[in-house]
């Protein structure tokens, strides 16, 4: 039984992990009740066209503001013929209908995780279903929080050699990793484009009414509000979202309403668009010229992938119902409008938009439409903000400052550095253009991209998390990339005409992000495989062969399990080590939040004289460390409720409430209790032993309190004495220690891998946050022991 307690693998079997479930009995049935209740809330009628409302502001601005520039990239040089601008209304419709309102607002909204939208949330959903993490940091105790939901997998299903496939190739993994950044960046370089597109077009409505204004003078406006726009987002949207569900729900109502008017006005004969013939004559009467134009249309349905990364915390229905009922009929009715005002004005597709406003509205509306462009280029910069900080939480960006803006919602952020540099880039994108159709060919490719990555990722989710029959599979996946390669092909055409403008932005991010997420996995690597033998430890005794001073000293380390190797280097060159040892473990999980009551989870390591402890916090993308500001008290109160609880494990022998854990909590008792002859014992019969697994998830007071008075033998005295010794450690002082590992490439690695390593990812390691401003580390508490590892 010893050398069983004190195995390699003792990190994931046994001990007290069981008193997680003892407190929360029974846990199995109560942790799916909790499940259940993340995922079916009930709305009522009122309560879901109160949020359909909100969403509005948040989740369609994008969307909604693609009727300002979607006929003039559709034909920048003119229209020749009445019937192009049926074809073109036509192909805008079914764009509509299949992309919108089928893919997305019917399916693809249904694969939020848990309220979280974007690529990586899709991402994050098959690694709860699937082993493809490239940091395997997870332990199966993660598996039992209330906001990992995962559904089970029959054995010889389809889903589950699937699974099997993925998780046996390793080169699976890294492809599903970088389509999730790839759709990552690709969004980001949303967050650049929509302000430009949008603020530009909307602001050239000023040209209808004053044709002496010149181009650069509209260009200049558009930078200003832009700049305007980018230096408010340090007040977060919380201070101005109640504007924004009024501004967009009357913009709605403004552009249908005025396609009612145009409709009526200049020609119903419009309407005949829902014929899709009228696609197949367009196509085939345009040619290659038809065919580029495709890139147009797509603006019709930008803003989609938008509508997922922000779909945030409203439920789906919400987002349905705003759809169907207000967003959808809107839309066809402004770009159907445009389309009966274009069949009298052929030479007007340039501002198409503007010049159909009735005069006496014109100026209300380019209010209205300004405002609008607002809103939507604020919904992809807060989107960016969420999901670069998503990426952070996968390791595949590096540590930045993030602000929290809310005290109310917890995703609505604020990160300084990247503000800045999508202002740059954006204002630099307008400047440069200076015109909607290279912006807007810039865009498409964007738009595309993401989309293309959105449908390969819920290929996976049908497969391995809604287990739907294959050719339910086969339908979605040949529908969408029919529509989705042929936007694809259109766009390619354009490339040299400002197409490659977002493909040169996620370049450059996309190198970052798999760069630093490589130099994360190669350190990671090199903690797991250089850890610290328990059997090294326990062969220097409870004093660790050194002088043990008071005060308790908290090793951070990425290891959720093992001494790392920092500590080994940390103990062979300093004489003396503190009475008190905690090695700390920060690290995020394949979840949007983590719950507080359940983010903490503490060890011992070895014997109690030992005095050593293993606390590991988890969080989630969507959790932030500012609202950690007393880490270190929540860290300690932590540890001394895991001591009583250890107290009273030892203590209850006798009790009928723990009878049904006695086998399982023998080997934990036994190893306690071990002598110095059953430690030797042990390590000879494995001489690469880990740390005595006795592990819980600290819970609140109240369980600890109830717990005690049913457990009804507690080792009181056991206990006083060792939470008076922890306190007397702590008020003797704390010392937070980190480890600086740099990381290098081998004399013998190729010149791209020198490049990438020691200069790429040691220039991010330089320009990053340190963890000690993450966590809060005072800096005379602080202790850095750097060493070097080469790759």
């Amino acid at each position: 039984m010893a050398s069983t307690e004190f195995g390699e693998d003792s990190d994931s079997r046994g001990g007290m992990w069981v008193l997680e479930q003892r407190i929360d009995q029974p846990m199995d049935e109560e942790g799916e009740r909790l499940k259940n209740m993340y995922r079916e809330k009930k709305f009522s009628t009122l309560l879901l066209l109160r949020l359909a409302y909100q969403s509005l502001g948040v989740v369609y601005g994008d969307l909604g503001t693609s009727p300002l520039y979607v006929f003039y990239n559709t034909f920048p040089r003119g229209i020749d013929n009445p019937e192009d601008v049926i074809g073109a209304l036509s192909l805008i419709i079914y764009s509509l209908t299949l992309v919108p309102l089928v893919k997305y607002v019917l399916i693809v909204l249904r694969a939020n995780d848990n309220g979280q939208g974007g690529t990586l949330a899709l991402y994050s959903l098959l690694c709860r279903h699937a082993n493809i993490r490239t940091i395997p940091n997870q332990h199966r105790t993660d598996e039992q929080l209330t906001t990992y939901s995962r559904s089970t997998i029959r054995e010889k299903s389809f889903a589950a050699k699937t699974k099997r496939w993925l998780e046996e190739q390793p080169y699976i993994k890294d492809i599903i990793l970088i389509l999730a950044l790839v759709g990552t960046c690709m969004v980001i370089g949303d967050g650049i484009l929509t302000p430009a597109i949008s603020v530009l077009s909307a602001v050239g409505g000023i040209k209808v009414n004053h044709a002496d204004l010149s181009n650069e003078v509209v260009v200049l406006v558009a930078v200003v509000i832009l700049v305007g726009l980018f230096s408010m987002q340090h007040y977060g949207t919380d201070r101005v979202g109640w504007l924004f569900a009024p501004i967009v729900l009357l913009w709605f109502l403004l552009i249908g309403g005025i396609g009612i008017f145009n409709i009526c006005k200049y020609d119903s004969s419009v309407l005949k668009a829902f014929s899709p013939l009228y696609i197949y004559r367009y196509l085939k009467r345009g040619g290659r010229d038809g065919w580029t134009s495709l890139g147009g249309i797509l603006l019709s349905i930008t803003g989609t992938e938008a509508l997922f990364a922000d779909l945030a915390h409203f439920p789906v229905s919400s987002v349905q119902i705003a759809f169907t009922l207000l967003v959808f009929p809107c839309l066809l009715l402004a770009y159907s409008g445009q389309a009966a005002y274009l069949m009298h004005n052929l030479n007007h597709s340039n501002d198409a938009f503007y010049r159909s406003i009735p005069d006496k509205i014109y100026w209300p509306v380019f209010v209205v439409a300004t405002a609008a462009a607002i809103v939507a280029s604020q919904a992809t910069i807060s989107a960016t903000f969420s999901i670069i900080k998503q990426a952070n939480a996968h390791g595949c960006f590096p540590r930045i400052k993030v602000v929290h803006t809310s005290k109310k919602f917890l995703g609505q952020i604020y990160i300084p550095d990247i503000n800045w540099i999508l202002m740059i880039l954006c204002i630099a994108v307008t400047a440069g253009f200076k015109n909607q159709s290279q912006i807007g060919n810039a865009y498409g490719t964007a738009v595309v991209l993401v989309m293309l990555v959105t449908t390969l990722l819920m290929i996976l989710i049908m497969i391995l998390v809604w287990r739907c029959h294959w050719i339910l599979v086969v339908v979605f996946t040949g529908l969408s990339l029919i529509v989705e390669c042929t936007y694809f092909s259109a766009v390619l055409f354009k490339v040299d005409q400002g197409g490659w403008a977002p493909l040169a932005i996620a370049g450059a991010f996309l190198l970052i992000m798999y760069v630093w997420h490589y130099g994360t996995v190669k350190r990671y690597e090199f903690e797991m495989h250089s850890k610290v033998s328990m059997a090294w430890i326990l062969g220097l005794g409870p004093s660790l062969g050194l002088v043990r001073v008071p005060g308790i000293g908290l090793v951070y380390t990425e290891l959720a399990s093992g001494v790392p190797h920092i500590f080994s280097h940390f103990i062979t060159n300093l004489p003396a080590i503190h009475s008190v040892v905690v090695f700390v473990c920060v690290k995020y999980l394949p979840v949007y939040t983590v719950p507080e009551d359940e983010r903490f989870l503490v060890k011992r390591i070895g014997p109690k004289n030992f005095h050593m402890f293993r606390c590991v916090a988890r969080y989630g993308y969507k959790d932030l460390h500012k609202k950690d500001e007393d880490f270190e008290k929540k860290l300690f109160h932590n540890l001394f409720v895991f001591v009583k609880l250890e107290s009273m494990m030892e203590g209850c022998s006798d009790s009928d409430d723990y009878s049904l854990y006695e086998q399982q909590t023998e080997r934990s008792r036994e190893g306690l209790l071990l002598n110095n002859n059953a430690i030797t014992a042990s390590m000879n019969m494995n001489p690469t032993v880990s740390s005595l697994d006795s592990i819980v998830s600290v819970t609140s007071p109240s369980q600890l309190n109830a717990t005690v008075r049913s457990s009804g033998h507690v080792s009181n005295q056991t206990e006083v004495d060792e939470v008076e010794f922890l306190n007397s450690c702590r008020d003797a002082g704390v010392v937070h220690i980190l480890g600086n590992t740099v990381v290098m490439a081998s004399r013998d690695s190729r010149f791209y891998k020198k490049i990438a390593v020691d200069y790429i990812y040691a220039f991010l390691r330089k320009i990053c946050r340190e963890n000690s401003v993450i966590f809060n580390v005072p800096h005379e508490s602080l202790l850095n022991v750097g060493q070097v590892f080469y790759v």
